[in-house]
């Protein structure tokens, strides 16, 4: 029988032991869970999970392997993974190296054999929280004492964000979006590349001057990891340019807009991850099966007394989910409508942003 190498410690003192792959550190994050059973690799390398420790609550991890056009970021930022088991021999023609070999490259530790369905249960009954990845021989007091001396960090936006303005063109361009880059993923551009959109991505802290002598047709605002109070130079930005120009966020970026515009956020239990949550668009009634990853929600109460409308909501536990001012053509989700692997349900949203920028064109000819 093979001997424990690693293991997971809590602040409680609860252990969760197992097997080592990846990189060889110990390492302290947050922990959370993701229940999507297929695109672990988009998972592990979307911004988003900057910093945290993630839990995949399907049970075998890597068994298509690792492929190089999939990547949603050309950096893993990733705190950690926790799986059940882990498949080094991948069965795939497309796959380029291991899912242990990239974790290595990339300084990720992961752990394997560990019993996720109890870690699931645990981080739903009990909240995401600290936890440290050591070594098996770690005492327990030693990895209690280190978890309570240990303050997360709060400049994920800034560390995952583009260091400088880059381009994304496409054939037969019809419109220019500037892309606040708060930790973006690649699909994004992708999507509106394929709906005739040329992209300029800029760093999350370019102010809004700068982006008005851009000239776009669109502001797009992006996904990211963390507190969107941890941002305040995007919310200035967006409080400078609503109303100028259509505005269109995903996930941290509807958050960002929420604030912007006078609402407030709050830190959910255990947050929303994975590939399965049912959304209503209030709208049309339309019930859409949508991919999700985040912590943090927007305040129903707080949207009150300002501009915005609640255009979607999340069926499992009513949180907003999408947001929208017709008057300065603003709108926001909560969810990924460009997920890949998938669902599929909710590209229709970019082509509301193609609408609202040719609206936006015709009335300032």
């Amino acid at each position: 029988m093979l001997k424990y190498t690693k293991k997971l410690i809590f602040e409680d003192g609860t252990e969760y032991p197992g097997f080592g792959f990846g990189a060889d550190h110990d390492a302290i994050c947050e922990i959370v869970f993701n229940t999507s059973m297929a695109g672990y690799q988009e998972i592990i390398s979307d911004p988003s999970y900057t910093d945290q420790a993630i839990v995949m609550s399907y049970p075998l991890i890597g068994n298509y392997g690792i492929t190089d056009e999939d990547f949603e970021s050309k950096m893993i930022n990733l705190g950690a993974l926790i799986v059940r088991e882990v498949n080094e021999s991948p069965s795939n023609f497309r796959f380029t190296r291991t899912l242990s070999e990239l974790l290595e490259e990339s300084n990720v530790p992961g752990i394997y054999g560990v019993d996720t369905r109890k870690l699931v249960r645990s981080i739903r009954d009990m909240g995401s929280r600290k936890v440290l990845l050591t070594d098996y021989s770690t005492p327990t007091s030693e990895g209690i004492n280190l978890l309570k001396a240990t303050e997360l960090r709060r400049d994920a936006v800034k560390r995952c964000s583009s260091k400088k303005r880059w381009y994304a063109r496409t054939s037969n361009p019809k419109f220019n979006v500037v892309a606040i880059d708060c930790g973006m993923k690649m699909n994004i551009v992708r999507e509106l590349n394929s709906h005739g959109c040329n992209v300029t991505v800029v760093p999350y802290d370019t102010p809004a001057e700068e982006i008005q002598k851009m000239k776009p047709d669109g502001i797009f605002i992006s996904n990211g990891p963390g507190d969107p109070e941890d941002v305040p130079q995007v919310i200035d930005t967006l409080k400078a340019l609503r109303g100028l120009y259509p505005m269109f966020g995903i996930c941290l970026g509807h958050q960002l807009i929420a604030l912007s515009y006078g609402a407030k956020t709050y830190k959910l239990k255990f947050g929303h991850r994975g590939g399965n949550h049912p959304v209503k668009d209030l709208a049309s009634g339309r019930i859409e099966i949508t991919s999700q990853n985040h912590s943090y929600a927007v305040d129903e109460e707080s949207i009150k007394g300002t501009p915005l409308k609640i255009s979607h909501i999340n069926l499992l536990d009513n949180t907003v989910e999408g947001l929208s001012c017709e008057e300065d053509g603003t709108f926001s989700v909560q969810y990924h409508p460009e997920s890949a692997p998938g669902p599929q349900d909710s590209t229709y949203l970019f082509d509301r942003f193609i609408e609202e920028m040719k609206k936006f064109r015709t009335e300032n000819i």
